[in-house]
């Protein structure tokens, strides 16, 4: 491929065929800044061209210089030398053709230096540079730290550090995992100590696991209230890096090898406090999390689109007994059941950064407003609802397929595969984290099932439905009703219930149930605008709708024969 966004066909499909315009219109404002700023739009039109301009310029550069250089960046790694942390030459390169490109400042305000992008089309972004490399995402995904800045920091902060973020001078750092700390983060013991003589926060402690922990700005999240033990006790602080900031070691990992993952010691080191007190955990961080969630979902899916095109290209060469492997059933239905799920994924990734988007300009809409009507407090309370529910919906389906799918197309390649020799190796190991960091798979269930029981989902599937009225989507649509009924069967089943215990049990299937459902309205949507995507979907529909069902008859089969042994067999085991 020349370009990962103008040679897929199934990303120019999304793109040309979602509408924008309240998206770009919140962003936008009165577009204002035409007048100010050459590159800013006129409308929403305007917007959308720009916006294609931008990824075909990320496509190219991730096709032709990022993708070429992956497997030197993978077998060099970045390096540790008594305290200094340096990326691979690859690696450095690719990142210098990013910021002279301008590309370092995708979603910030054109005030600070950036292109004002939408969350939906970094999104694309971030699945190309994936596709090309999945450890140089861990540096360009960073963009989420200057984000998290422009949100909540205050003005001096935001033109101090928002400039270096969007020219390329600063790289960042999120610094939340400690070694008794990793996803209990109300378990931060980092200490945040605040000096009267001088008026500022002095942070103490180490942190581990931090991608990119040798970056230039850091985000740390630390205790700053003296005695308390959870959530309510931690802020969150903008560290610049100095030599009180000590990187004691990067970890020698599995894969995503160009990324180089920091121990940090801070000694005595000053910290500026973002916002308020005692709001690090319980607001910034997890506002944070609906861009980590969405990067590391699109990680994911670049890794299976880059490990399926491999699996393609592999099966379509070799032959065995007398025929190409891609002509063997077994094979060929590997292979389709990968593209079928990428392009589901894809449909639910995109449409989670929409409505990310979207729950960003009506927060910003609300924070405003000094007299808030009715109505924009019901719009910004209904997307943050339905941000928190498909962000980690999108990020368990997401990453979970990109394991899926690297192993499988290593299937094809049989051993050699194994080796080093081919690219399926390198996604077969770089898969491996993505439902792992970030939040485990296991997590995403519990940040959604709140969502589900609680029936977010169901305003969005009423509007989904009414866009359905075309004569091939009106039986799968009966179906979808259908299916939704089972949903919303079992939702009352646990919810009658009432146990704890059984619902937390049976969270995943509840998830997987809603995920399902809601790609199935996607597949309908979009299936419209193409013959591949009809086939798509109907091939969606006969391998993963019936799930719902099979869930439906778990969930509501009151079984607890596991809750009520896993202590004899496994806590008591010698």
């Amino acid at each position: 491929m020349d370009n990962f966004f103008t040679d897929n066909q199934d990303i120019q499909l999304i793109f040309e065929n979602t509408d924008l315009t309240e998206v770009i219109d919140l962003k936008e404002g009165d577009y204002a800044e035409a007048d100010e700023y050459d590159f800013a739009f006129t409308d929403a039109q305007d917007a959308k061209e720009g916006c294609r301009e931008v990824l075909t310029l990320i496509g190219e550069i991730a096709a032709q210089i990022i993708a070429p250089l992956a497997p030197e960046v993978d077998e060099e790694g970045a390096h540790f030398d008594h305290g200094t942390v340096t990326y691979a030459k690859g690696t450095q390169h690719a990142m210098d053709v990013l910021k002279n490109s301008n590309l370092m400042g995708f979603t910030l305000p054109r005030k600070y230096g950036g292109l004002n992008m939408p969350t939906f089309i970094y999104t694309i972004a971030v699945e190309m540079v994936s596709q090309a490399d999945a450890s140089l995402m861990n540096l360009f995904g960073l963009q989420d730290i200057g984000d998290t800045i422009c949100e909540f920091g205050d003005e001096e902060q935001k033109m101090r550090y928002l400039p270096q973020f969007s020219s390329g001078e600063a790289t960042g750092a999120m610094a939340l995992t400690e070694p008794d700390a990793g996803s209990d983060l109300q378990a931060v013991q980092l200490k945040a100590t605040y000096d009267e003589s001088d008026g500022t926060w002095r942070l103490n402690g180490v942190k581990r696991f931090i991608t990119n922990g040798c970056g230039d700005i850091l985000l740390v999240l630390a205790r700053s209230e003296s005695g308390t033990k959870d959530g309510r006790g931690l802020s969150m602080f903008i560290v610049e890096k100095d030599e009180s900031l000590v990187v004691r070691r990067i970890e020698d990992k599995l894969g995503i090898h160009g990324s180089p993952t920091c121990e940090l010691q801070f000694n005595n080191t000053l910290g500026h406090l973002v916002g308020k007190r005692r709001m690090g955990l319980i607001r910034y961080v997890m506002a944070l999390m609906n861009g980590a969630r969405l990067g590391i979902a699109a990680q994911g899916l670049g890794i299976a689109q880059a490990a399926y095109l491999e699996g393609l290209e592999y099966a379509r060469a070799r032959e065995q007994f007398g025929k190409a492997i891609i002509d063997m059933p077994l094979v060929y239905e590997m292979l389709i059941s990968a593209r079928v799920n990428i392009e589901a994924a894809r449909m639910l990734t995109y449409d989670s950064s929409r409505i990310v988007d979207l729950k960003k300009s009506y927060d910003h809409l609300l924070e405003k407003s000094e007299k808030p009507d009715r109505e924009l407090r019901a719009q910004a309370k209904y997307y943050t609802s339905l941000a928190a529910l498909l962000t980690p919906m999108a990020k368990y389906f997401s990453t979970e397929l990109a394991n899926k799918t690297a192993y499988d197309m290593l299937q094809i390649h049989g051993g050699t595969g194994y080796m080093r020799d081919f690219n399926i190796e390198r996604h077969y190991r770089d898969a491996r984290i993505t439902n792992i960091y970030e939040g485990t798979t296991q997590l995403q269930y519990v940040a959604a099932i709140g969502g589900v029981v609680t029936r977010v989902w169901e305003p969005e599937f009423d509007r989904l439905e009414t866009q359905l009225n075309d004569e091939w989507q009106k039986p799968l649509a009966k179906e979808l009703k259908k299916k939704r009924e089972l949903l919303s069967k079992a939702v009352d089943y646990i919810r009658e219930k009432n146990d704890h215990d059984y619902q937390s049990y049976y969270q995943d299937k509840l998830v997987e149930m809603a995920t399902k459902l809601y790609i199935g309205y996607l597949f309908v949507k979009y299936g419209v605008f193409s013959d591949e995507k009809k086939k798509t979907a109907a091939i969606f529909f006969e391998k993963e709708m019936p799930i719902i069902e099979e869930h439906y008859q778990v969930v509501t089969s009151g079984k607890t024969r596991v809750i009520e042994e896993y202590a004899d067999l496994l806590k008591a085991e010698d």
